[in-house]
């Protein structure tokens, strides 16, 4: 696993879930990691202080606030120089059911907008001088089946993931041929994402699905990994990663 040997990759909400799985990954392929975190600082030092090889780091990011996403562009560019692979995988959700709009009140679609949308576009932007100078760079945009298939932890989610989906589309016409752009959509993934939803809910899911198994963060790693050393032909596209829930 050496096929990421001098490359350098950062991936948002890479101190847990599936950015923590994309991380040990890339970094075992001989990568040098950016871990970007917001709340979880020491959960990203014990992770960093776990990975093979050197050069790693974290880097606290709030998608929220443009000026900690250029922050972190220039923290890279300090360290790396240019950046081969941008992950966005930081989000947030909250169970809401979708016929309860009373409790989805105009502030939180905003909240859930801003963080899901704006931040990885900002992500994108800040960014994107360092993954272009990089010559064959790569960013993975963490969406959902929930942007097509409009189920969810709550409306907003599907709304914030289906905008996800559209903004890989139209950045991989322009951002090529320098800059490769594809959407990773996983369904229900064994992660504390969801408040509530722990092992016996997924195993619920899971067996109604055609493959009848959980799909885990690692599950959700390797097909980042297939588009970052495979995929090399791929832009524009989504990579469903749900054991066929979405066929359901």
């Amino acid at each position: 696993m050496d096929s990421l040997n001098g490359k350098t990759a950062l991936v948002t909400g890479g101190s847990n879930g599936i950015g923590a799985a994309c991380v040990r990954m890339m970094a075992q392929a001989g990568a040098r990691v950016m871990i970007g975190y917001y709340n979880g600082e020491q959960r990203a030092k014990d992770l960093c202080s776990q990975l093979p090889g050197e050069g790693h780091c974290i880097q606290q990011i709030k998608l929220e606030d443009s000026a900690s996403t250029k922050a972190a562009a220039d923290a890279v560019r300090q360290r790396f120089g240019a950046l081969n692979i941008l992950v966005n995988s930081a989000g947030f959700t909250r169970p809401i059911a979708h016929s309860k709009l009373d409790e989805l009140d105009e502030d939180f679609m905003d909240a859930m907008l801003v963080a899901n949308v704006r931040g990885p576009y900002s992500m994108i932007r800040q960014c994107a001088p360092l993954l272009t100078a990089s010559g064959d760079a790569l960013v993975v945009n963490v969406s959902s089946i929930s942007a097509f298939t409009g189920s969810g932890s709550n409306i907003a989610y599907c709304a914030s993931k289906a905008a996800i989906d559209t903004m890989t589309l139209s950045l991989a016409r322009v951002m090529g041929p320098e800059v490769r752009v594809i959407a990773v959509s996983p369904g229900a993934v064994a992660t504390d994402f969801v408040a509530g939803r722990g092992r016996p809910e997924l195993e619920k899911l899971a067996a109604a699905t055609p493959l009848k198994k959980i799909t885990e963060p690692e599950d959700v790693a390797l097909a980042v990994m297939a588009c970052a050393t495979h995929l090399r032909a791929s832009t524009g596209g989504r990579i469903i990663v749900d054991g066929g829930r979405f066929l359901v």
